[in-house]
């Protein structure tokens, strides 16, 4: 069985997170221009229908389930670069969070937007508050059901920068 990864689209350059001599290290952006960046990403947690409607009708021991989790997915994203050793400290300036229940699917999605006026992108901010605002929802509910599933985290655009604008086909 082979440990290839899935296809995917082939990368703009070599990895820049290695010097010549494949040691680790912060990429310098001193010579970038300060543009508008944005980023937005999403992903699901899955659980049983009767923990959905917990959720859905507030009845989840610990509160608002979905007001918690925003917050901390907008906390999150602020302290990125303190949770992913090679990140920038960036000046965001915008933090959008939004929930969507998903009855069909059992399911929660998590969509957030981070902007900023930088010269590094704010991917990493994106995925870093859906990840923890789907944890909080977890850590919230796993009284109820301790087999909810996160999944389908990912990058949905960013535009700004010199690379300019990628859009998730």
């Amino acid at each position: 069985m082979s440990s290839t990864p899935p296809p995917s689209a082939p990368a703009a350059g070599p990895l820049t997170h290695f010097d010549a001599h494949g040691q680790a290290h912060m990429v310098d952006v001193s010579a970038k221009g300060e543009t508008h960046r944005i980023a937005r990403a999403s992903g699901v947690i899955r659980m049983l229908p009767a923990t959905l409607a917990l959720i859905e009708g507030g009845h989840a021991k610990k509160g608002d389930v979905i007001g918690v989790a925003r917050i901390a997915a907008i906390q999150a994203a602020k302290r990125t670069a303190e949770l992913i050793p090679l990140c920038h400290p960036l000046p965001i300036t915008r933090v959008a969070v939004e929930f969507e229940i998903e009855p069909a699917a059992s399911r929660v999605r998590c969509t957030a937007q981070v902007e900023t006026l930088g010269r590094t992108g704010v991917e990493m901010e994106a995925l870093t508050a859906v990840q923890i605002g789907l944890l909080t929802i977890y850590d919230m509910c796993k009284a109820a059901d301790r087999g909810m599933v996160m999944g389908e985290i990912r990058v949905l655009e960013k535009h700004g920068g010199k690379s300019g604008d990628w859009v998730a086909p």
